[in-house]
């Protein structure tokens, strides 16, 4: 199948983009790398450089690609600047979004495959989260991918598009070529892997009163392969049925606390809270430990 990928640069896009071209199917990758990497993008695939702002380059990407299914992931996705810059998020993540549908329709593509985000349904009412639970955004970034979900349903009413939405948290790990390389890096364990790496001094998390085992927030990681995975699931079930399940959340149902998750990359926790790494510190709200040797660290 001929498929366009936006954002197929970035960190889950390019992922998803190497699993698709394992199996067979030709790819055009479109990104502006404002926030994606060309060494990111696959060697296999077609590279077509551009901006969903852009009305006349997203037409002649229609002609030239010829795609019979689009997997969406360009976009802004830092909830902090969202709250710092909402027109940013509104503009990027729904009105060149609205770009790249308009563009659909006008060349007949009828499948379309959206990474979302679980920011959408905002602080749940139920833990674990299901597809039921009441969606309310908390800040602009959430928001304006719950926007451009209710978009998709207009479309596909109206015009036939067919859609799924993937809805997920924090996406983790690489496949052998492929991984995280962000402009401003944000997620747990890159920074905590930064630090031993030297590229920083520490890792910061935030709460250390949870009613949580170790004190910690819980978060849903999902290996960003089984994300791939996951998309492209979506995009088989729009391919062979009429409609897939249209809003589909991606994770497990456990959880891990930031402190768990630290270990889990090699560090080691000493008494309340705390974690240490060779060459640097990783905070637990105010209390801050000096660096040790790792040679010392157990468990």
């Amino acid at each position: 199948m001929k498929i366009l990928v936006t954002g197929g640069a970035g960190y889950i896009g390019s992922v998803c983009v190497e699993d698709l071209l394992n199996r067979g199917h030709n790819v055009t990758v479109f990104d502006n790398l404002t926030e994606g990497h060309k060494k990111a993008i696959d060697r296999r695939a077609n590279f077509v450089q551009g901006d969903l702002a852009d009305k006349a380059a997203l037409a002649d990407l229609m002609r030239t690609a010829e795609p019979e299914a689009v997997m969406h992931f360009a976009a802004n996705a830092l909830v902090g600047e969202s709250m710092q810059n909402p027109y940013k998020y509104f503009y990027n993540n729904v009105s060149c979004g609205l770009n790249l549908l308009h563009a659909m329709v006008e060349h007949g593509v009828k499948r379309f495959v959206f990474s979302s985000t679980c920011a959408t349904y905002g602080i749940p009412e139920t833990v674990p989260i299901d597809e039921l639970v009441p969606q309310k955004p908390v800040n602009p970034y959430g928001e304006s991918k719950l926007i451009f979900e209710k978009i998709l349903r207009w479309f596909d009413e109206i015009h036939g598009v067919t859609f799924a939405s993937l809805r997920y948290f924090n996406a983790a790990g690489a496949t052998e070529a492929f991984g995280e390389d962000h402009r401003i890096e944000t997620h747990l364990i890159p920074c905590v892997l930064q630090v031993p790496l030297g590229k920083r001094e520490h890792a910061q998390i935030f709460g250390t009163d949870y009613p949580t085992p170790d004190g910690s927030c819980i978060r849903d990681y999902i290996h960003v392969t089984d994300l791939a995975e996951a998309h492209l699931l979506a995009l088989a079930a729009l391919e062979h049925q009429h409609r897939a399940r249209r809003d589909p959340a991606v994770g497990d149902q456990f959880g891990q606390g930031l402190l768990e998750i630290g270990g889990g990359v090699g560090l080691c926790g000493f008494g309340q809270g705390i974690l240490l790494v060779s060459g640097g510190t990783l905070h637990a709200g105010p209390q801050v430990v000096k660096p040790v040797d790792m040679t010392r660290a157990q468990g």
